[in-house]
């Protein structure tokens, strides 16, 4: 095998792999779709259980306000969670670029859903237009993440020592 055969293989087999991985975000966003607008309406269902007295509230006020009518309001935040949920779903996929270390996956992730998250959420009216309602809503958006990357990371590192164990005792001679 010649070296242009060597670099042309790994060219085709590069194309592959970004193909793949453009096939597997698409298809996340679109199932990621659905599933926002489904995450998005029950919050709005346990908001409203939980502080509406009784009634539903679909968005907020100032919302309903900027947009002129509930029901703008509501197709507008219909759109924008159904976004977000397509948005976490394809850069999801980040978590499978096994040449990324976990601190860079992590990181590229974090950056991705903030810069989907952190706009929604002020277009939404679901953080104070201020600094500090705008500091607070990303600190809280820190603790959730870091709360569920940290159970996720426990979670992973059982399963991989589970593994680990089953591989040991298959080798060393069966499953007791």
């Amino acid at each position: 095998m010649y070296p242009d055969d060597t670099f042309q293989n790994s060219k085709k087999y590069w194309e592959y792999e970004v193909n793949k991985m453009k096939k597997k975000i698409i298809l996340r966003s679109i199932f990621g779709f659905p599933i926002g607008i489904t995450i998005g309406y029950l919050i709005t269902i346990f908001i409203s259980l939980g502080w509406a007295n009784g009634y539903y509230t679909p968005c907020v006020p100032e919302l309903v306000n900027a947009m002129g009518s509930e029901i703008n309001a509501v197709v507008l935040q219909t759109l924008l969670c159904g976004l977000m949920g397509a948005g976490f779903a394809a850069s999801s996929a980040i978590w499978e670029i096994e040449s990324w270390g976990i601190i860079k996956q992590t990181g590229i992730y974090f950056i991705i859903i903030s810069l989907i998250m952190l706009p929604v959420a002020y277009f939404m009216y679901w953080m104070e237009h201020s600094v500090i309602g705008v500091l607070s809503y990303f600190g809280i958006f820190v603790l959730i993440f870091a709360f569920i990357w940290i159970i996720q990371f426990v979670i992973g590192k059982h399963n991989v020592k589970r593994m680990n164990e089953n591989l040991h005792n298959v080798k060393d001679g069966g499953e007791e």
